[in-house]
């Protein structure tokens, strides 16, 4: 791409920020100082929204809070509940949203050791998505019901503004649908009334740049599989 038009500082800073941005699976144990938390949440805030409804709320843990909710976590799953997410998830993924999500899946097993076919192994890093893969802080991120899967939608451009802005503190964050998955678990310790519908979890905290299921980076694909001209 030779046109200078195509370039700016701003947006060079912009890319390298999503360049940096990975899903984070390994933290420090040391917490983010409240100020730099509220500054994230501040900038994140920009986010556009739907006649600017701005419909996401945000509970954000830290501490023994947090350890606190990891623990009570594992204790919900241990009764093996099923899933009932407030939003359906993917019916199916097909073609080439496989194709992505198998080469996601099997480069993180590839990073953590754990073999093709070794369904103990999967189910164990599975469940480091409740323990928060150890972050010292979680998010839980809601919308209103009224306002259904737009509000949602809204909610997930905040979360990616959350995640860009964390990133410009060397903050390192991962956004995690699987805590959707037991919602009635978080109305209750979280004192959420039946208005509210959970999007999505976020952990986050400084990374710990030595673990191995932060080794890998995923794959984009090229603007020629996404953008189609009209003429």
């Amino acid at each position: 791409m030779n046109d200078p038009s195509a370039h700016s500082p701003r947006a060079d800073a912009l890319e390298a920020l999503l360049r940096e941005r990975y899903s984070c699976r390994g933290y420090r144990p040391e917490p983010v100082p409240p100020a730099t938390i509220e500054r994230i949440v501040e900038i994140a805030q920009r986010t556009a929204s739907w006649c600017n409804s701005q419909p996401w709320q945000i509970h954000v843990a830290g501490g023994a809070t947090t350890d606190a909710l990891r623990e009570a976590l594992g204790q919900h799953l241990a009764s093996r509940p099923a899933a009932q997410p407030d939003f359906d998830w993917p019916e199916a993924y097909l073609g080439i949203y496989l194709d992505r999500r198998r080469a996601c899946g099997f480069q993180l097993y590839e990073a953590v050791g754990v073999q093709r076919g070794d369904r103990a192994g999967a189910e164990r890093q599975g469940l480091e998505n409740f323990r928060f893969f150890g972050a010292p802080h979680v998010a839980i991120v809601t919308t209103d019901a009224k306002l259904g899967v737009y509000g949602a939608i809204d909610c997930g451009a905040w979360v990616s503004n959350f995640m860009l802005a964390a990133r410009a503190f060397g903050v390192a964050s991962i956004a995690q649908a699987a805590l959707a998955s037991y919602p009635a678990f978080w109305r209750e310790r979280l004192g959420l009334g039946a208005d509210r519908l959970v999007v999505c979890g976020i952990s986050f905290g400084w990374p710990d740049e030595t673990h191995p299921a932060n080794s890998f980076r995923t794959a984009r694909a090229p603007n020629d599989e996404v953008l189609r001209w009209i003429e």
